[in-house]
C-alpha cells in the first residue's frame, strides 16, 4: 500500500491502484459467484406473481384449482414458486380467455413503433443506471419483451447482469461493434441473452469509448451513416423483436448520449433534487439543446413522444429536498413524473451483491425497509408503462 511519503510517478500509481482494486473486486466475485457461474431469476411467491399478471390472489389459486394453469415448483409446506417462463406462460393462457385484446399481453401491437428510453443526466451519481435496470425489469416481469442497450464505457449494466465486461468482453462483443465506423457487425451478433425471463442485453465495455475518439475523424471524412444515426440504424435489424429498448447512458454529453438520444421515443432525464444537482442539470439541459439543434440541423429525428424529470434518492423528510421538488414541479408541471425514487438502503444493500430488488429475496432485509423500496420502485416503473402505453395510443 502506498505510505503517502515522497514524490511519484503517477502513471505507476494509478496502475498500482488499478490492479488492486481489480484484484479486490475479482475477489468478492468469488465469494458473490461460484467461478464461471452465471446469475439466475428467483423465483417469486403466488402474492408477487398476482401482482406481475395483474390479477388477485384468490383469482390465481382459482385457476390452479380449475387446472386452467400448468403445475409450478411448490414448497415442502405447499407454497407455490413462479419461475418467469411460469409467468409467460400463465400470461399467455389468460390472454387467450381475455374479452379485450392485450389485457394481458401489454406490448405492441401491429402498427405500433418499438418504444426507445433514454436515461441520462450529465451528472454522474444521479441514478441512471439504477433506474434503468429496475425499469427493464419491472417491464419484464409485465410481459414486455426489453432489450437493454448499455452505451456507458464503465459498462455498470452490463455488470448488473452477471457480466465481467473487463474479461467477458475485453476485445469483442460490446455495443461497439455494432455502431463503429470499420466494418460494423450486425447487430444481433451483439445482443446476449440475460437471466432475466423478457430481457435480452447489448453490452457496453470499455472499448465504446473507441467510438467518442473516432466519430471527429469519421465526419472529417463523411463515413455514412453519421454518429448521431448509428444507434438507430444498428436497431432497425432487432427491433422488430422487442417492446421497448432502454439505454443506460454514460455520464457526459458526448457522441454516444447524442446518438442514443437520436434513437429514443423517450428521455428521462434523473435528478437527485439538490440545488448543486439542479445547477449541474441545468447547463446539461442547454448543452443538449444547443447540441440537438445541431444535429437537428444535419438531418437527425428529433421527434420524441415525451420528456420526463426522475426524482431520484429522495428522502420526503428532508425539508430542502421537499422545497427542490416543488421548485421542479412549479417550473416543469407534468413533466416531473408524479413518483419519485426513494433514497433506500435496500436497494443500495441489494447491489453489494449486484442483485436489484426484484431479484433480492424479501428476507434478508427488514420487512418495511423492502416493502418501501418496492413500492417506490414500482410506482415509478408503472408509471413509465402508463407513458408507453400512451405513446401507443392506449
Amino acid at each position: 500500500m502506498p505510505n503517502g511519503l515522497g514524490r511519484f510517478h503517477i502513471n505507476t500509481r494509478i496502475r498500482q491502484n488499478a490492479e488492486d482494486l481489480s484484484a479486490a473486486l475479482q475477489s468478492h466475485m468469488l465469494k458473490v459467484f461460484a467461478p464461471d457461474a452465471r446469475k439466475e431469476l428467483r423465483r417469486f411467491s403466488a402474492g408477487e406473481a398476482a401482482d406481475m399478471l395483474g390479477i388477485s390472489g384468490s383469482f390465481l389459486r382459482k385457476l390452479h384449482f380449475d387446472e386452467k394453469f400448468p403445475d409450478v415448483e411448490s414448497t415442502a409446506g405447499g407454497r407455490r414458486l413462479y419461475s418467469g417462463s411460469d409467468l409467460v406462460d400463465m400470461r399467455q393462457i389468460l390472454e387467450k380467455s381475455a374479452k379485450i385484446k392485450g389485457t394481458y399481453l401489454r406490448g405492441r401491437r401491429e402498427g405500433d413503433k418499438v418504444q426507445v428510453l433514454s436515461f441520462l443526466n450529465f451528472k454522474g451519481g444521479s441514478g441512471k443506471t439504477t433506474s434503468a435496470i429496475h425499469t427493464a425489469q419491472r417491464l419484464a416481469l409485465k410481459g414486455y419483451r426489453v432489450l437493454a442497450v448499455d452505451i456507458d464505457p464503465q459498462a455498470s449494466l452490463t455488470t448488473l447482469f452477471g457480466y465481467r465486461p473487463e474479461l467477458d468482453f475485453l476485445d469483442s462483443g460490446t455495443i461497439y461493434d455494432a455502431i463503429r465506423y470499420d466494418d460494423p457487425l450486425p447487430f444481433s451478433q451483439i445482443v446476449q441473452k440475460t437471466y432475466f425471463t423478457g430481457i435480452d442485453l447489448a453490452p457496453g465495455g470499455l472499448l465504446l469509448q473507441e467510438f467518442e475518439h473516432e466519430t471527429p475523424q469519421a465526419l472529417r471524412n463523411n463515413i455514412q451513416p453519421p454518429f448521431y444515426a448509428r444507434l438507430a440504424t444498428a436497431l432497425q435489424e432487432v427491433e422488430a423483436d422487442y417492446d421497448v429498448i432502454i439505454f443506460d447512458c454514460p455520464p457526459q454529453l458526448g457522441y454516444l448520449t447524442m446518438s442514443a438520444l437520436c434513437a429514443s421515443t423517450g428521455v428521462l432525464i434523473t435528478i437527485v433534487p439538490n440545488m448543486l444537482d439542479v445547477a449541474s442539470m441545468s447547463q446539461f439541459l442547454q448543452m443538449s439543446a444547443d447540441l440537438l439543434d445541431v444535429v437537428s440541423n444535419a438531418g437527425a429525428n428529433m421527434e420524441f413522444d415525451f420528456l420526463r424529470f426522475l426524482i431520484n434518492r429522495y428522502e420526503p423528510n428532508d425539508g430542502p429536498q421537499q422545497q427542490v421538488v416543488a421548485f421542479l414541479r412549479q417550473l416543469f408541471g407534468e413533466e416531473v413524473m408524479i413518483a419519485p425514487m426513494l433514497k433506500s438502503t435496500a436497494i443500495s444493500d441489494a447491489g453489494l451483491t449486484q442483485q436489484t430488488i426484484y431479484e433480492v429475496e424479501r428476507s434478508q432485509f427488514h420487512r418495511n425497509t423492502y416493502d418501501r423500496a418496492l413500492d417506490s420502485l414500482n410506482l415509478v416503473n408503472d408509471e413509465v408503462e402508463m407513458l408507453l402505453q400512451k405513446a401507443w395510443g392506449r
